[in-house]
């Protein structure tokens, strides 16, 4: 696998995975931008909207048909919230040239020219997004806001996060808000995505057994040309320093509920950007696996929660540990939970504990390349943090990592919010 970029200009960058596993291309596009209150819920409508036409396939229905005389071709588009920023993406994956019925065709070229196309060059009607569309993608963003509250597990953790990031960015949630919704229409979203597109971090991904190089089908696209050079309007996710609370904040909800949902949003210090490699072992050991001090303590001796993990948001340096616990027994699971993050402190674990949570973590390190939507993934995290690490020194890292550096970072996680959903 060879994996190369080039800035098309400024801010728009042209990644490249070379690589003979597949017998697809997957091209992607991520349309980075800061997440603020005014905007959150615009780029959820608009990221809906932008799959519904384009100025030459002006319909689903037509961009359904070219992608199926496309030999099949699937795209998707979604959006993601990653650290403070909001993520537009869109996928496109089709047959590589080599594996066409018919020799000479370049259907690579094809498929980048219709991802471009979805992306930049959208269906308009008089300077505008057409009025249909944009009531329809309201109405379904309105009834997926509405409906967050039943999945209750994303639901608590959710809250939790909201709470720990209460009047800050990554506090939003990624799909916006109602009250937002009803202010928009089909010009001022027009207008707003003339705007995004000429100011966002944009990242085009080509992955799969690239014979010839693309920048010039990139760069001599119409739709990149029109594009401005820009200095990307995102956050550079880098969390570091970051203060550990002196006091533990509690918020306690209830709903019509069977199972209780207990959620701890932790913050944990580090100083330098390595020690994520250490938060990761420790995470795992935590709750991150099913060696996991979490799974086996609170979960399968104590009997105490039917669901019990921890998860490590590396962009803002939290842990949030997730329970499914019977209501009655809150107090109980709390204590137990925070015995588990104490005894991770006294160094209350085993090197045979460190060792199976390297195991378990190279393991999935070396699945990066078995997916092309992974290797994709695993590249454009390295994009927005700026930091550079090819997979064989990201499990050196990994393997690098000492009893004593998970100890430190135990010495530096604190409890920063509790969150629980009851009855």
């Amino acid at each position: 696998m060879e994996y190369k970029q080039t800035e098309i200009k400024k801010g728009v960058k042209l990644h490249t995975i070379n690589t003979e596993k597949f017998k697809t291309n997957l091209i992607a596009i991520f349309m980075t931008t800061q997440l603020t209150k005014e905007n959150v819920t615009k780029n959820a409508v608009i990221s809906a909207i932008l799959r519904r036409g384009t100025k030459n396939m002006p319909s689903q229905e037509e961009i359904s048909k070219q992608m199926e005389e496309m030999y099949g071709a699937s795209f998707d588009c979604g959006l993601d919230k990653t650290g403070d920023n909001q993520v537009i993406k869109f996928y496109l994956e089709s047959v590589n040239d080599n594996f066409l019925p018919q020799k000479g065709e370049e259907m690579l070229n094809t498929s980048i020219e219709k991802l471009l196309e979805i992306a930049f060059n959208p269906y308009v009607e008089n300077e505008s997004f057409k009025p249909e569309y944009v009531e329809q993608e309201k109405n379904n963003i309105k009834q997926r806001i509405e409906g967050k509250i039943d999945n209750k597990a994303r639901y608590s953790l959710d809250r939790c996060i909201e709470e720990m990031y209460k009047g800050e960015a990554f506090g939003l949630y990624k799909f916006g808000n109602i009250e937002d919704l009803e202010k928009l229409d089909g010009k001022n979203l027009y207008q707003y995505y003339q705007e995004l597109i000429n100011s966002c971090k944009i990242d085009i991904f080509v992955s799969g057994k690239l014979d010839k190089p693309i920048e010039q089908v990139v760069t001599n696209n119409e739709n990149i040309q029109k594009l401005r050079e820009r200095e990307p309007n995102y956050v550079v996710p880098n969390e570091l320093n970051k203060e550990l609370p002196e006091q533990e904040n509690t918020i306690t909800e209830s709903m019509e509920v069977t199972q209780g949902k207990l959620v701890l949003g932790l913050n944990v210090r580090l100083d330098k950007e390595d020690l994520r490699y250490d938060a990761l072992i420790y995470n795992s050991i935590l709750g991150g696996s099913a060696n996991s001090k979490m799974f086996q303590n609170v979960r399968e001796k104590a009997h105490l929660a039917y669901v019990a993990s921890s998860s490590y948001f590396r962009y803002k340096n939290n842990i949030f540990i997730n329970c499914g616990i019977e209501i009655g027994n809150y107090e109980k699971a709390l204590e137990l939970i925070k015995k588990q993050i104490e005894d991770m402190k006294q160094g209350d674990f085993t090197e045979e504990d460190i060792e199976n949570a390297k195991k378990g973590i190279i393991a999935a390190i070396k699945t990066i390349d078995d997916e092309q939507d992974t290797g994709i993934t695993y590249y454009f995290g390295q994009e927005l943090t700026k930091n550079e690490i090819t997979i064989q020194e990201y499990e050196n890292k990994i393997e690098e990592v000492s009893k004593e550096d998970v100890m430190q970072i135990a010495r530096n996680v604190a409890i920063h919010t509790i969150y629980f959903l009851k009855d």
